[in-house]
Formats: C-alpha cells, sequence, structure tokens
C-alpha cells in the first residue's frame, strides 16, 4: 500500500511540462511544530510545481504557513516529512556547503524587515553575497554598483539606510538579492512596510526582474499584490487551497 501510494503522488506530476522546465517541485511537504506538548501543523501536505520564468504569488492569512513554506523553498528550514526538488535535485540529499551555495547563487531573498546592516553603506550592504562567496573586493564592488544601478540607486551607493528612504533600503535590499544573478528571487511581504505608492513601484521592478527571465515567488497577504503576479496560490492552515493562474506568463 505504501508503494502504491507513492506512485500515485509520482503519477500526479506526469504531464506536458517537460521536467528540465520545472525549477521547483514539492511533494507533501509537513512542518510540524511541538509547543509543549501540542503538535502544531504549519504546513499540511503541499505539493506543487514552479516552472522557469514564473511569476508565482502565495496568498494567505497571517499563521496560514505562507512563510513556512518560503523558508523551506529557500533551504533556510527542512519539512518534517514530504520531498523537496531544486532544479531537478532532492534538496535533503544535499549536504551544507552545497545548501550554502544555493542560497548564496542560486536564490536570492528579500525581506520585509529590509535587513541591511545599518552602518555600512548600501555599496558594502550588496557586495555581501559576495563576500561571503570570496569574490575578489575589484570584482564585487563592480557587480555591487552594477546591480544597485539595476534597481535606480547609482547615485545613492554611499548613502547608509537611516539616510535612504523605505522605498530605497528595500531596492537596495533587493540589489543584494540580485548581485550574484540568481534564477530564483524569494520575495517574503517585500512591500510590508512601504506606503501605497512606493509599494506599487517596489512591485513594477519586480515586473521588469520577471520579464528579465527570473522566476519570482512573492509571499503576500494583500490582494492588490498578488495581483501583480501571473499565478496565485491561496494557503490556508497549512494547505494550498486553491491555485489561480491570472494570466499566461
Amino acid at each position: 500500500m505504501i508503494e502504491e501510494a507513492v506512485l500515485e503522488r509520482e503519477l500526479q506530476f506526469v504531464g506536458t511540462v517537460p521536467d528540465e522546465r520545472i525549477v521547483i517541485r514539492t511533494d507533501d511537504l509537513w512542518k510540524t511544530y511541538m509547543m509543549g506538548s501540542e503538535e502544531v501543523h504549519a504546513l499540511r501536505g503541499v505539493s506543487f510545481d514552479v516552472q522557469h520564468g514564473e511569476y508565482v504569488a502565495i496568498m494567505g492569512p497571517s499563521g496560514s504557513g505562507k512563510s513556512t513554506l518560503m523558508n523551506l523553498i529557500g533551504c533556510l528550514d527542512t519539512p518534517t516529512s514530504g520531498q523537496y526538488w531544486l532544479n531537478g535535485k532532492l534538496v535533503s540529499e544535499m549536504d551544507d556547503d552545497e545548501l550554502a551555495r544555493i542560497r548564496n547563487k542560486e536564490i536570492g531573498f528579500v525581506f520585509q524587515t529590509f535587513n541591511l546592516l545599518p552602518r555600512a553603506s548600501a555599496l558594502h550592504n550588496v557586495e555581501l553575497p559576495l563576500i561571503y562567496n570570496g569574490t575578489p573586493r575589484t570584482t564585487r564592488l563592480e557587480m555591487a554598483k552594477v546591480s544597485l544601478q539595476k534597481v535606480g540607486l547609482s547615485d545613492r551607493i554611499n548613502h547608509k539606510p537611516n539616510e535612504l528612504s523605505g522605498g530605497q533600503r528595500q531596492r537596495v535590499a533587493i540589489a543584494r538579492a540580485l548581485v550574484n544573478n540568481p534564477s530564483i528571487i524569494l520575495a517574503d511581504e517585500p512591500t510590508g512596510n512601504l506606503d501605497s505608492q512606493t509599494s506599487q513601484e517596489i512591485m513594477g521592478l519586480f515586473e521588469v526582474l520577471h520579464k528579465q527571465g527570473h522566476t519570482i515567488i512573492l509571499v503576500t497577504h494583500e490582494h492588490d499584490i498578488a495581483a501583480h503576479a501571473y499565478r496565485v496560490l491561496h494557503i490556508l492552515d497549512g494547505r494550498i487551497n486553491s491555485d489561480e493562474r491570472l494570466r499566461a506568463y
């Protein structure tokens, strides 16, 4: 019976999409925490695919499991059970060095709270991933400048976070996510600390990045932000209860 259940799940993935187009595949992901003696299921059997170049929003209320799912996709956490393939490789079989390389080079992260070093310039904040992977100083400074130029901040490279607006700080965070030219960008509530006008400007930037070929996965609880994506996964109580395609990508 166990073998039949596994085969049934595998057959669900058989379709017209070639495997090489699928960059993210999850199968029956569960994430369970213990709170005292009580089990809390943050994710309950989540299965979905994301193709290369898709723009997907994961939408749900607070506590629905969307940020937990984002952490698993970003290799920042591991599931209690289930399987996750990234670019055709089973993540559970990767060692720490491979996971670190993926987080540094293959996935770019954008967070609601920006996560910038307060005493460092925009340029230094953006070059951090390059420092971690050993890129020579001259090369990484040039790459960081190019990344800041892409987000419209070439005239703010020496400014510290407290000298920048909220929207500019988020642009620095996006530039940092882009500096290694990752194929996948994960954005967790990237407009959560921004006003409505600045939020639309940031979402316009994500649209440009999508058109440049990046795969974008965005977590949000806001309908107007999710509407910028081409596909919306609605998550509630740890389960995906709908998968809505808004337009072809």
